[in-house]
């Protein structure tokens, strides 16, 4: 597994090793040991799986608010996805920005988003699977996001605005600038 730290401090670009011949592949895409090499100490006690049948779904930008804040680990198995955290420690001197990577089956690459972190993506193609992995359970009543299209962010979804697909509660969130604090 292959660990790389981001422009931001906090989420890491992980790539699993992958085995194949004709029959297809092997992947290992979680080992706890290897994590604790890296210096990653977290225990996982929720895994999710989502499908977004058209491109420019918009999920995001959520994240749960403390004592159920999560940490994330996000990876695609079909498909493609931008994949976007940002960060909401007050006490961060990257307050307010963002990281965006790719995320595809092909690449095999995951994202791990820690707590402090919204996070959301953007499919690229239809009909695209995401897995998570959660550090935490999920509480709906510590659920919380912040506007996906807030221009103090300055996201390039690399989908028309116009045509990106949300949910309800998606277009709802706050502006990054009227959020209450959540991570000090």
């Amino acid at each position: 597994m292959r660990f790389e730290a981001l422009d931001i401090e906090g989420p890491i670009l992980i790539t699993p090793k992958k085995f194949g011949d004709e029959r297809g592949f092997f992947s290992e895409t979680h080992n706890a040991g290897e994590w604790e090499r890296a210096g990653l100490h977290h225990k996982f006690v929720q895994d999710a799986h989502s499908l977004s049948r058209d491109v420019g779904t918009i999920r995001g930008m959520h994240f749960q608010r403390p004592p159920f804040a999560q940490d994330k680990l996000v990876r695609v198995s079909r498909g493609r996805i931008l994949d976007v955290a940002v960060d909401l420690r007050r006490s961060s001197e990257h307050f307010g920005r963002h990281v965006a990577v790719e995320l595809s089956a092909e690449n095999w690459r995951q994202l791990f988003i820690p707590a402090g972190f919204a996070h959301g993506f953007a499919t690229l193609e239809p009909d695209t699977e995401v897995l998570y992995k959660f550090t935490n359970f999920y509480s709906p009543a510590h659920d919380a996001g912040v506007l996906w299209n807030d221009p103090d962010i300055g996201i390039e979804w690399t989908v028309d605005a116009a045509r990106a697909i949300l949910s309800a509660k998606d277009v709802k969130w706050p502006r990054l600038r009227d959020l209450s604090e959540a991570f000090p």
